[in-house]
């Protein structure tokens, strides 16, 4: 039987892909036959890279180059997972597949784990925890208005009557694919959580649950929440800040590699 994830009411609520080319996509083929037109950028030979995983609404070719390049300047490599169905990807998007997807483009990039920073926007903190479950020694985790739990009340667009399953069941579904507690337990690398706290989308209860999770040091943690703007705009509001703060973060997973190998 099909995984609840993968359900087609799930899909038609959920989703909402749009499609743009990317100029030249770096093109990751899924196991079952799709292919993701990604973007990469790797202009720093040997430094981190950080996967990056946008929000629902969006697409690749809204972080390029403006966001990328910014990306870029802080000394890092940089590649944006395009979903199936987005952008100038082919297929139908559905969270299972795409739970997959995630792990292959992080093995596509051909860099080891420890030299990788994911990144999760909104709907995309679930692919990169994912990525860090399926990888422990994952250099870095940033979760940016971040999903703890997908079945809150003001997540839920499907109900366990819509798909014929009882509470218990769907919620036994969802837990064995989508548990982000038990994830972030099991990670206990450097992570950076950032929200506004006028989020109505997703509240800024589910940073706070996600970095209580995160498995690390306290040391290595971080908590921001900003009070302007709100789910669509903590970028450009709090630009300058959020931008110190991820440049701060990414300085600190690199220095840290640095000192453990020397």
């Amino acid at each position: 039987m099909a995984s609840l994830l993968d359900h087609p009411l799930v899909t038609s609520r959920y989703f909402f892909p749009r499609r743009a080319s990317l100029e030249a996509p770096f093109v990751v083929p899924t196991r079952d036959g799709y292919r993701l037109a990604c973007y990469r950028a790797m202009t720093h030979p040997g430094a981190l890279t950080v996967l990056h995983f946008h929000g629902n609404a969006e697409i690749v070719a809204d972080y390029v180059p403006g966001v990328a390049d910014t990306f870029s300047s802080f000394g890092v490599n940089v590649v944006f997972a395009e979903y199936r169905g987005y952008g100038g990807s082919t297929g139908t998007p559905s969270v299972g597949a795409m739970l997959d997807d995630a792990n292959t483009v992080f093995r596509a990039i051909g860099v080891p784990a420890d030299r990788v920073v994911a990144f999760g926007r909104s709907l995309g903190s679930l692919f990169a925890v994912e990525i860090a479950a399926r990888n422990p020694s994952l250099a870095g985790l940033v979760l940016e208005s971040g999903i703890a739990d997908p079945l809150e009340p003001e997540l839920l667009r499907v109900t366990p009557e819509d798909v014929g399953l009882t509470p218990e069941a769907f919620r036994a579904e969802v837990d064995a694919r989508v548990n982000q507690q038990d994830k972030l337990r099991g990670y206990t690398g450097p992570l950076l959580v950032l929200h506004t706290a006028g989020d109505r989308l997703i509240p800024v209860s589910h940073a706070e649950r996600a970095f209580s999770w995160g498995g690390g040091r306290p040391e290595d943690k971080a908590l921001v929440v900003f009070e302007r703007g709100d789910h669509g705009s903590i970028y450009p509001e709090n630009r300058r800040e959020y931008l110190e703060r991820v440049g701060m973060f990414l300085a600190k997973v690199e220095a840290s590699k640095r000192s453990y190998a020397s």
